[in-house]
């Protein structure tokens, strides 16, 4: 049930799916978004006709008016769930890893001899960005144990984004890097460098990258209309983009992770 504000907060509703907005991917998001709208107004709610590609990334999150938008894991226990509310969690149906999660794939370069993390020690790591789950913070949990007291890598080169992360350890910029397994999934179909890299080890699942909705939304509804939205989708639409659900994962889950 909506709060007495809500009402005014959805008709200006913004709604952004950031996460894995890839330039190739745009026309599939597109269609993601056309069929969550279409089942949030048959709910009775208000949303935008397009996704809101305006804003920067992160921006949005906070907004009184964000009606749907896809964080990432860290910021989300960090501090932002006291803000926001969690809808739900896609799923992408992972292989060896719990619906709704994902993890990391540990990457170097082809002709890089060293085939182990431990192997690593003294390298440059590229990372997208300091609050990333997946580009940093789990990096950071899994060399922890080879950390001896002192810090395992010599360097830091922060890139900005998954891609960029893959292009400095293709180019030699970087020795080692954490991916988004998603990220990676769609850096194999649309990155060629790629073919320069070699996975050498990933990392333990997490919860994957929760949606969100501003404080004073109906986040049940929401989580129902993304449900009925992502079922909607035609199968090649849904194998491109590689969701195949969502998943209620609890908030509590992801506030354990360290």
């Amino acid at each position: 049930m909506l709060l007495p504000n809500a009402g005014a907060l959805m008709g200006n509703a913004i709604a952004t799916l950031p996460m894995y907005d890839w330039p190739e991917l745009r026309s599939e998001t597109d269609r993601l978004w056309a069929m969550l709208r279409d089942a949030i107004r048959n709910k009775g709610l208000d949303a935008p006709e397009r996704l809101d590609r305006t804003i920067s990334e992160g921006e949005e999150w906070t907004r009184p008016d964000l009606l749907l938008s896809q964080t990432c894991g860290m910021p989300y226990r960090l501090g932002l769930h006291e803000q926001v509310q969690l809808v739900g969690t896609p799923n992408y149906g992972l292989p060896d890893c719990p619906q709704g999660h994902y993890f990391s794939v540990l990457v170097a370069h082809a002709e890089d001899s060293r085939n182990t993390l431990a192997a690593f020690r003294g390298a440059t790591f590229a990372f997208n960005g300091p609050h990333s789950e997946s580009g940093y913070a789990s990096l950071m949990r899994t060399v922890a144990p080879l950390r001896q007291g002192t810090d395992f890598f010599s360097e830091g080169l922060k890139t900005g984004g998954h891609r960029a992360s893959i292009l400095a350890v293709a180019d030699g910029e970087a020795d080692l890097a954490a991916i988004d397994v998603v990220s990676w999934r769609l850096a194999e179909r649309f990155v060629p460098e790629v073919r320069k890299l070699q996975v050498v080890g990933k990392t333990e699942p997490t919860p994957g990258l929760p949606l969100i909705t501003a404080q004073g939304h109906d986040a049940e509804l929401l989580a129902e209309a993304v449900t009925e939205g992502i079922a909607s989708l035609d199968n090649a639409v849904r194998a491109i983009l590689g969701v195949t659900g969502l998943v209620r994962i609890p908030k509590p889950d992801y506030l354990m992770v360290t």
